[in-house]
C-alpha cells in the first residue's frame, strides 16, 4: 500500500501529518499510542504531541519485515502481539465493522468487466497489464474467475458466517494495518508502528487480516494463529472477510490494481474461491488454463 500521509524522521523523533482525517485517524493513533506505550513500554512510539493534522511521536529501531518471515521473526511477531493484545483495550474506539462491510458489499457490486470501470468505461488497468486486452478479458476465463469471486463473495457476505464477526468476540487492540512493514525487527524483537486505524476489535479479526494481507503472502502462516488459540471457525470467517477486501482492492479498476504485478487481481479471485468454497470447483475455464 501506498504512503497516505507525509512522514518524516528527525534524529529521534517522527513527525506524521494526516493528509486525511475523515475517520479520526489521528485522534485514533494518539490514543492508541498512548494507551499502548504507558502500558507495555518500547512496544509502540510514544505519542509527544498532537497539533492540529500533526503528530510527533519518538522514533523506534528496527527495519520493516518483509517477505518471507524466518522462524525467530515469526516468535517475535508472536511476543509483539500477544503484548499488544494483553493490553485492556476499552478505551479505544471500536472498529468500524459494518463501513468495512458495506465498503467490500459495494466494490464487488461495482462490474469489474471492460464495459465499466472506476474510471468510466473501458478496459479495466489489469488488461493491459497482464496482456489480456479486448474481448479476450471481457469473456475469457480470467474474467469468468473475476466475476464467480465476486459473486461467491457477495453470496457470503450475506451469510451467517459474516454476520457472526459483527458480533463481540473477546475483545482485543486492532493494529488496523497489519503490513508487514509496521513491524520493525531489529535482530531481537519486534516493535509495532502506524495506528491510524487502531480500535477495539478481536482476534480472530485480527489474525485474519494479519494473515490475508497482500504484503504476508511471502510466508507460510501454518500454525501461527493457533498459537493464541483462536476460535478456528472465526477466523476462517475473519480471512474470507479479508480475502474478499483484498480483491476489491486487487482486481480490475481497483485502487490498488497497478501497484501490484499483473495478474495479481487473478490469484487473489482463486485465493477467495478457495477460501470460502475448499475443495470447491471454479467455473470451468476459471483457473485451469492461462489466458484465453
Amino acid at each position: 500500500m501506498s504512503q497516505t500521509h507525509h512522514v518524516t524522521s528527525t534524529g529521534d523523533t517522527v513527525t506524521k501529518t494526516y493528509t486525511d482525517r475523515s475517520r479520526g485517524e489521528d485522534q485514533r493513533e494518539w490514543t492508541a499510542l498512548r494507551v499502548i506505550s504507558t502500558a507495555r513500554p518500547g512496544l509502540v512510539p510514544v505519542p509527544l504531541r498532537l497539533t492540529g493534522a500533526t503528530l510527533t511521536m519518538t522514533r523506534l529501531p528496527g527495519t520493516p519485515l518483509a517477505g518471507e518471515l524466518t522462524a525467530q521473526q515469526l516468535d517475535g511477531l508472536e511476543t509483539a502481539l500477544r503484548d499488544l493484545w494483553s493490553i485492556p483495550p476499552a478505551s479505544l474506539a471500536p472498529v468500524d465493522h459494518p463501513a468495512l462491510v458495506a465498503r467490500i458489499r459495494a466494490d464487488l457490486q461495482h462490474s469489474p468487466t471492460g464495459e465499466t470501470t472506476a474510471a468510466g468505461a473501458g478496459p479495466p488497468p489489469e488488461a493491459s497489464r497482464a496482456g489480456a486486452v479486448g474481448e479476450c478479458w471481457r469473456s475469457g476465463p480470467r474474467q469468468d474467475l473475476l466475476r464467480e469471486a465476486r459473486q461467491v463473495a457477495l453470496d457470503w457476505l450475506d451469510g451467517d458466517e459474516a454476520a457472526e464477526l459483527a458480533r463481540p468476540a473477546n475483545a482485543v487492540i486492532g493494529h488496523g494495518d497489519p503490513n508487514l512493514a509496521n513491524y520493525l525487527w531489529d535482530g531481537v524483537r519486534v516493535r509495532i508502528v502506524d495506528f491510524e486505524d487502531a480500535g477495539r476489535s478481536d482476534l480472530a479479526y485480527e489474525l485474519g487480516t494479519l494473515v490475508e494481507h497482500l504484503a504476508s503472502r511471502g510466508t507460510r502462516w501454518d500454525g501461527f494463529a493457533e498459537r493464541f488459540g483462536v476460535d478456528a471457525a472465526r477466523f476462517r470467517a475473519a480471512r474470507c472477510l479479508w480475502a474478499s477486501f483484498w480483491l476489491t482492492m486487487v482486481g480490475p479498476g481497483g485502487p490498488a490494481a497497478e501497484r501490484n504485478p499483473p495478474g495479481t487481481g487473478v490469484r487473489q479471485a482463486a485465493r477467495v474461491l478457495e477460501l470460502i468454497r475448499p475443495g470447491g470447483e471454479a467455473t470451468p475455464g476459471g483457473t485451469g488454463r492461462r489466458g484465453c
